[in-house]
């Protein structure tokens, strides 16, 4: 067995407790971590074992991406509300999108989550196959979502078929770092006993399910119309919070009563304050999910509605948007964030058993943040003024990352794809793109403009 000593100037390990060593050391063997403490201790116990010093620098758990959607279309949907914006953006892409170029825009989503130090995503996009393989090839930890939809007027997505396959062909491949769960664009884009299917799949499989809930008023409203319930209830009376581990993405206009079925069925949420805003959506009640004890972890959403895959960004825009919505500038402080983006997002896909902090037996899934920038000047670490958590949160950008390790394996150093070109995917996705426009214009043009009488 091979072993490695990773010296760094301070770890944040994100347990229980919020321990934060200085000078100290992680030694990981085979992909999982076998010790951690002071650096004198580690290097005392391990005389014989290679240390890799990393100076001004700070080791934390790898962030947890709970929600995302591989995509080439940043920067040109812009302007709508979420219901408006899927009908004139999103379907139309969806409905000329091919394999090929949902591929592409899996490699360079996962690429750059990478290299901004994110180690495990959640990514509900199409043409799976494609996105398992970048997985698989640029060493990313992935819960991959088919974008399913088993209705007569969305015949265009996913389907429950396709996703079975998927299942079976890369659920828990690459040693578990790809698990593959069941996925549904949104409760309106299934039939009953489509909704039905999807909960036997789940306990066949034993594998979780992921959608979208709660996003907007609309969503509420119109799932009130149709099933005479709030959209968390409709999802209950279908049997889809039974998964073997469910998790929502948005649950912006929730209330007390739904709060109370995530609780009880341990339902994971995704937070994903920066599309929230931008879709004018709302603000997510998170301090009332977390006190009544959610697992809540934070999401990008895709890079569409963000625009980009920065998860310190994230962190950022969530601490500030629940002290605004809050009016209460003591909320969501910044260990509550850096938990969110850790290990409450490892509690949110039932994965904390593995991810999500740096404890012993836990897989080395670790990035290293430089200390020595601007943005974490000064750095004061202990006393009142102790301000490492809050720079990490507040001042931190994903372009600080210098490292980035999933299962004990190195996949970013010196905040470079180790073994990948990002110029080249670059490339590919801008000489790919100019062609799905056209054909989404086409569709359009055609079609009348992308209106849809199911909304």
């Amino acid at each position: 067995m091979t072993s490695i000593i990773y010296q760094a100037d301070y770890i944040m390990t994100m347990d229980n407790d919020n321990t934060l060593i200085k000078n100290g050391a992680v030694v990981v063997c085979n992909g999982k971590i076998t010790d951690i403490g002071k650096a004198n201790d580690i290097l005392a116990k391990h005389h014989s074992t290679a240390v890799k010093k990393m100076s001004k620098r700070i080791l934390m758990p790898g962030l947890i991406n709970t929600h995302c959607h591989s995509g080439m279309l940043r920067g040109t949907a812009e302007g709508l509300p979420v219901w408006d914006w899927l009908q004139q953006y999103i379907d139309p892409m969806h409905r000329v999108l091919t394999p090929k170029e949902a591929s592409l825009s899996s490699w360079l989503c996962y690429a750059e989550a990478l290299k901004s130090g994110t180690t495990c995503i959640v990514d509900m996009w199409r043409y799976m196959d494609g996105s398992a393989e970048a997985a698989k090839e640029l060493g990313i930890r992935a819960c991959l979502v088919p974008y399913v939809a088993e209705h007569p007027e969305h015949n265009y997505f996913e389907t429950l078929e396709s996703n079975e396959a998927l299942i079976n062909k890369w659920h828990q491949k690459e040693e578990g770092r790809i698990q593959v769960w069941v996925g549904l664009e949104h409760l309106f884009y299934a039939v009953p006993k489509a909704l039905n299917r999807i909960g036997d799949m789940c306990r066949d499989y034993q594998v979780g399910f992921h959608t979208h809930s709660n996003e907007s008023r609309f969503d509420v409203e119109q799932t009130i119309e149709r099933y005479n319930v709030r959209p968390i209830q409709a999802l209950h009376n279908f049997g889809l919070l039974n998964a073997p581990k469910t998790l929502l993405a948005h649950c912006v206009w929730t209330d007390d009563h739904e709060i109370s079925l995530l609780v009880e069925h341990n339902v994971g949420v995704a937070h994903n304050p920066i599309s929230n805003m931008k879709l004018a959506s709302g603000a997510a009640p998170i301090m009332a999910m977390l006190k009544a004890g959610v697992s809540v972890g934070l999401g990008t959403d895709g890079e569409k509605e963000n625009n980009n895959l920065d998860m310190f960004e994230e962190m950022k825009v969530s601490s500030l948007l629940a002290k605004f919505a809050n009016l209460d500038a003591s909320v969501l402080d910044a260990w509550d964030v850096c938990r969110m983006a850790t290990i409450g997002g490892a509690k949110a896909l039932g994965l904390d058993k593995i991810i999500g902090s740096l404890e012993v037996g836990k897989s080395a899934d670790m990035i290293a943040i430089r200390s020595d920038t601007p943005r974490m000047t000064p750095l004061i670490d202990n006393g009142p003024l102790m301000n490492l958590h809050h720079n990490i949160v507040h001042a931190v950008q994903g372009q600080d990352v210098d490292m980035t390790m999933v299962a004990g394996k190195i996949l970013v150093e010196g905040g470079k794809l180790i073994n990948h070109d990002i110029q080249q995917l670059i490339a590919r996705v801008n000489n790919a793109a100019p062609a799905l426009f056209a054909r989404r214009e086409q569709w359009l043009t055609k079609s009348g403009g992308g209106k849809n009488a199911l909304y």
